[in-house]
This record gives structure tokens, sequence and C-alpha cells, in this order.
């Protein structure tokens, strides 16, 4: 570890998505506290506040918390605008949020509203956008975004229907804005997580079977465990991946790779 605790000295970073102690972005944010970064959290209502707090508590006390719901402009402007007068600037930001209502997460996907689609996208796909935007004018010394994505999003998994194509758009995103903010040398890559027991991923029909089919078939016979997603996002958060933009980072004991 103490050779990790120089790999993000003196960074400031923003967390976006921790639910509990089980989320992928808690995570990774302990991994970047571990490496020396100083970080922010964010919340979305009352509900998860104590949640996020509550684990925050180890990071010391002038760890920020700011309430923020990421389909309101206006929450993410403020966010940004409180980054500003707490760090003065921002290296590394950390996009974990995604949403669809219930009903679109079962059944079959032809059946998807409208409202569901429109819902799914704006909050796990077009806040990446947002999110990225508000960060890039503090990233005056350059910076890395990272935003977690899904296999669903470019092969079919039964009943993740419209989340998938909302992570399809999240990927794309992901490349549009690695062209924008490579001259500011700002990096923007995705991370790829296999299925891992988190409060969102537990809204999805089957998904107890589903950890069960990725240990049966990914090469490692076995599901990843949280540290390792922490360590992929240390990776993409520091100096050492200073060359890789624009990609979407596996990290699911290799079932990717299989086609049978």
């Amino acid at each position: 570890m103490e050779a990790n605790v120089k790999l993000l000295a003196g960074k400031m970073g923003i967390v976006f998505g921790v639910a509990n102690q089980r989320s992928i972005a808690w995570a990774i944010a302990q991994a970047w506290y571990e490496a020396g970064a100083r970080l922010a959290f964010t919340y979305q209502g009352e509900r998860l506040k104590e949640n996020v707090a509550e684990l925050v508590e180890g990071f010391g006390a002038d760890t920020p918390m700011y309430p923020c719901d990421v389909s309101r402009d206006d929450d993410i402007a403020r966010v940004f605008e409180q980054v500003r007068k707490d760090f003065g600037k921002l290296h590394i930001l950390l996009h974990s949020v995604a949403f669809a209502p219930k009903e679109a997460l079962e059944g079959e996907f032809i059946n998807t509203t409208r409202e569901a689609f429109r819902v799914a996208h704006d909050v796990s796909a077009y806040s990446l956008v947002a999110l990225a935007r508000g960060a890039a004018p503090l990233m005056t010394e350059g910076g890395s975004v990272i935003a977690m994505t899904y296999h669903g999003s470019v092969k079919v998994v039964p009943h993740y229907n419209v989340m998938g194509v909302a992570k399809a758009s999240l990927e794309a995103s992901v490349r549009y804005l690695a062209y924008d903010l490579g001259p500011k040398k700002i990096r923007v890559n995705a991370i790829s997580a296999g299925p891992v027991n988190t409060l969102a991923a537990r809204g999805i029909s089957g998904f107890t079977q589903m950890l069960k089919h990725y240990e049966e078939r990914s090469p490692l016979k076995r599901n990843l465990e949280p540290k390792e997603l922490g360590s992929t996002g240390l990776f993409l958060a520091s100096d050492m991946s200073t060359a890789t933009t624009g990609q979407v980072v596996y990290v699911d004991c290799g079932y990717e790779i299989m086609g049978w």
C-alpha cells in the first residue's frame, strides 16, 4: 500500500453513486482514498444521506457531501460550484449512476414505455455528459472521468432490457467525450463490471441466476470481488493510464471473451 499512497497524492476527486457499502462506487472510492486522494461525495435524497455519511466518516470530518439529483441541471451546477469552493480544482470523477423504472426491467424489452426509455437514458447516460461538462472547467491540470457500464450494452441479457440500451448510449458518450476533452488532457473511460451484488443489481429479475452463470462460464470460474473494481478504478484515475481514453475496460473474470 505504501507504493499506492503516492498514486493519487494531491488529487481531488468526486464520487457520484454511493448508496451503501456494497456499491461499486464505494469500492472505487476506498481505493482512491487509500491511494492519497481527497474526495467529495454526492447523495440523492435524505434516505441515502445517512448511509453515505456513515461510510465517509473514516475519510475525515472535512469530507464534503453534496445533495445531487443528476436529472436536474441546477443540482449539478450547485455541486460543481461547491467543489470549486471546497477544492479549487478537480482531477478525478466517478459516474456510477443508473436507473430505470422497475417495470422496465421485467418482461420484454418491446414493451418499454416512452417514459421509461426517457428516464433510463436521462439518468444513466445523459448524466455523464452533464457531469463531464460541469467538471471539465475544474480539471485545469488534466483529469480522469470514469463511468460504470455492463456487458448488457453489447449483448442481450434477459430482463436488463432498456438499461442495456442506456448503457450502450453511455459507452458511446464515453467515446465522444474522450474526443472532446482530450485536448484538455482529460481522459474518459468506462469500466464494464461483471455482476456484483449491489442494491441496483438486486432490482434485476434473475440476478441470482446471473451470478451462478458467470461463475460457471467465465475463464476464471468465479465472480469478481469489489476490490478488483477498486484496483481498475485506481489505474484509470492515476498517471499509469495517461494514454488510455475512450475505452471500455472489462473487469468480469473474462466472461466477455466467451462465445459459448
